[in-house]
């Protein structure tokens, strides 16, 4: 009777109010409305609505069919899912944390990164991984890591991070429809921090999956960021220009993998500076290549006024409890390394 009466919906749209989690789900169900090939899997999504409710309600809604209880192997989830994709179906399948992908690692690495160049295009992996990553939330060891550097490393998979419940909704969706697999990953630090209103609907128009975004235009520096460092670096911005009178360009860059180092490149040929920020380790963390991309490119490296800086977490484990919020990139960082930056020469 569920599934009947948002049939009745499809084409409809509404402007509603979501944090990140509730966007997430909306995002599911839309797609799932949309398009009858899309289904979810992965340990707790169906009865118990997933360990962070993301998927709360959509077993009642579509059935144990589409919606499915799996057992504690992630392994066999990834290999489900990509057994599902190249038989014309577009899972969203679920890690409960990204730290229990590593059981799974070969799959992706082996198999659903591979298939689209193993059958020279014959078949695409429609699919999407779902994972909760990042620290900030008092969790337990191996539930705040922030590795997406694991799979923007491996040719044939894309990541995407996003970091509003407005980008999470849009980008999901858009996940869902690309030919080739998505490691999603999810800033659990934001999933119920802050709201925003956009517009909904199973039938709105979709766009692909963007490259960097300019939040924010500037003409002293570019600040590059995403995930729930991209909520730290906008406040940073807002008393870098308030207090200190620096123009910042701000940039997010949802899709981490494939990189869109032309727009990152020309800001920082316009503001001659570059900050990246985000917490992740800094060694071949993402600043790591973003430095590379705009060094490697002449035309932007002599455009330079400073050495592009780095603001990110130490190259330790991720701390328990009391020294976790140490551990984190904050605002402070951020505005001093700017700071630093802009006195740079003088």
């Amino acid at each position: 009777m569920a599934l009947e009466l948002a049939e009745a919906e499809k084409g409809k749209t509404e402007t509603v109010e979501m944090n990140v989690i509730e966007a997430i789900n909306r995002a599911m169900d839309d797609e799932m409305l949309h398009d009858d090939t899309v289904l979810i899997l992965g340990e707790d999504v169906g009865k118990d609505g997933g360990i962070f409710r993301v998927t709360d309600g959509l077993m009642d809604k579509y059935g144990k069919e589409r919606v499915i209880d799996t057992p504690l192997a992630e392994s066999g989830i990834a290999g489900t899912a990509i057994g599902l994709a190249v038989n014309g179906m577009r899972p969203i399948a679920e890690f409960q944390f990204s730290g229990f992908s590593y059981q799974a690692f070969h799959q992706f690495e082996s198999h659903a990164a591979r298939m689209r160049k193993r059958t020279q295009g014959g078949i695409t992996l429609p699919l999407v991984m779902r994972m909760p990553y990042g620290a900030g939330v008092r969790a337990l060891e191996h539930h705040s890591e922030s590795r997406e550097t694991y799979w923007i490393h491996t040719p044939g998979l894309k990541c995407v991070i996003p970091s509003s419940p407005r980008k999470a909704y849009w980008l999901l969706r858009a996940s869902v429809r690309d030919p080739d697999p998505v490691m999603w990953m999810e800033p659990k630090y934001l999933y119920r921090r802050g709201k925003e209103e956009f517009e909904v609907g199973p039938d709105i128009g979709i766009d692909p999956l963007p490259g960097a975004l300019i939040e924010q235009e500037g003409d002293d520096v570019t600040v590059v960021s995403y995930g729930a460092s991209f909520q730290v670096a906008a406040k940073a911005c807002e008393t870098l220009e308030e207090e200190k009178g620096i123009s910042v360009e701000l940039i997010d860059i949802p899709v981490l993998s494939p990189y869109d180092s032309e727009t990152v490149n020309k800001s920082v040929r316009k503001t001659g500076r570059c900050v990246v920020f985000h917490e992740a380790h800094r060694t071949l963390g993402m600043g790591a290549e973003i430095a590379a991309r705009i060094t490697e490119e002449e035309e932007t490296l002599f455009r330079l006024e400073a050495p592009v800086v780095r603001v990110t977490a130490p190259d330790i484990i991720v701390p328990l409890l009391t020294r976790e919020m140490a551990y984190l990139p904050d605002q402070g960082r951020l505005v001093e390394a700017v700071e630093k930056v802009m006195d740079y020469g003088s």
